[in-house]
């Protein structure tokens, strides 16, 4: 059996204005789905090797994506609007 990691890049904060980003490759290390009044929301813990952890929203983890912003149907079937993970 093959298995594949999956990464996202990490949204940490490395300044105090809030300007400068971690960037490095976060692995996801557990992807789930939430409840919400507009439908299931794909969720994730991921983890990067400076140290940072989040849990949340994927959607909270792409860079330059509004907040709560949704995902279409289309891309929870693999459209363009996905998810950018990265799997190597």
């Amino acid at each position: 059996m093959e298995t594949s990691a999956v990464f996202l890049g990490c949204p940490a904060y490395l300044d105090e204005r809030g300007t400068v980003r971690c960037g490095l490759l976060a692995e996801v290390e557990d992807v789930y789905w939430l409840t919400s009044t507009e439908g299931p929301v794909e969720s994730a813990r991921i983890r990067c090797p400076a140290g940072h952890y989040f849990n949340g929203p994927v959607e909270a983890f792409r860079t330059g994506a509004p907040p709560g912003r949704q995902r279409s149907a289309s891309s929870a079937s693999g459209g363009e609007q996905g998810a950018e993970f990265v799997r190597r």
